[in-house]
């Protein structure tokens, strides 16, 4: 635990900005890397590096590898790869933007801003539709177990991986939906949480039980609801884990690859993005590159 980014760990926070970056063709990232170092104290900053970065410097890295482009009937799950994660956590909107201000500075002549995604906390902790995100999330020594890796090497031991997707919900389809119906989409009621015996096959909490796995499939999700002015909205999902194996499984199940059922949950929300990120550990309390320049 030492060795992890606390804020892996943490609560999700009031607000929170999720940036990616690509790198500038041609550019020496490694200063810039240096750079993002010296303010990345694991907590208020979370930090994911892409595979593209990993190949840009050589490094041929343990359990990184590229998002996987699923199909199902009337489904595509996209790929959208980036060099660099950034999540920038807090209790204030505006500290988000000076702090991504102080980010795009520090790193400008290496990798370039190509997305920003603004969250917040919906109520208690809820997605957009009004049900609880995350219910089934490992706690104490079980989210340790799920989330870190440990007993590979120096410079990997205390990192994690994290699987990152925007969903974009339709609020006309999900409204039009009787509250059975959507309860039965969910797997679970929306006045007090309660899972269903009696949810379809069909319903997103049987297609992730996570303990109905072989291996079991466990993840620790922190995701959060997200709007923009043009009005979409939707949920930043963001689960992690000691590898990518946990999230695959659960995402071949969700589009039918398993048994041919796919998700409720894409009647009325669609992946517009997908990628995945390897999360340093710490070292005296910053981030630890050194699988960078010694792998």
């Amino acid at each position: 635990m030492d060795r992890t980014q606390p804020g892996i760990f943490e609560p999700i926070p009031q607000h929170a900005r999720y940036l990616f970056f690509d790198t500038i063709p041609g550019s020496d990232v490694l200063p810039a890397l240096e750079r993002l170092v010296s303010v990345s104290e694991g907590n208020e900053l979370i930090v994911g590096l892409g595979q593209s970065l990993m190949s840009m410097l050589g490094v041929t890295f343990p359990g990184l590898r590229s998002f996987p482009v699923l199909t199902g009937p009337g489904i595509e799950v996209p790929s959208t790869p980036a060099a660099l994660w950034c999540w920038l956590r807090g209790q204030d909107r505006g500290d988000l933007l000076h702090r991504e201000r102080q980010l795009e500075q520090l790193l400008g002549d290496a990798f370039a801003l190509k997305q920003v995604v603004d969250a917040f906390r919906y109520r208690e902790g809820l997605d957009l539709t009004g049900y609880e995100d995350g219910t089934e999330n490992p706690e104490g020594d079980d989210a340790v177990e799920a989330t870190i890796a440990r007993g590979i090497g120096e410079g990997v031991n205390g990192s994690s991986y994290v699987a990152v997707q925007q969903w974009v919900h339709d609020f006309d389809a999900f409204d039009a939906m009787s509250r059975e119906d959507q309860d039965n989409s969910i797997g679970r009621r929306r006045s007090d949480n309660e899972e269903l015996d009696d949810a379809p096959e069909s319903a997103h909490v049987k297609r992730t039980e996570q303990e109905s796995f072989t291996p079991e499939a466990f993840l620790l999700r922190r995701s959060m609801p997200w709007a923009t002015a043009e009005g979409e909205s939707g949920l930043l999902f963001v689960a992690f884990g000691k590898s990518f194996d946990a999230f695959e499984a659960q995402l071949n199940r969700m589009v039918g690859n398993e048994d041919g059922i796919t998700d409720a949950l894409f009647r009325f929300s669609r992946p517009v993005t997908g990628s995945y990120f390897w999360c340093p550990p710490m070292k005296n309390g910053r981030l630890d590159l050194t699988a960078l320049t010694d792998g």
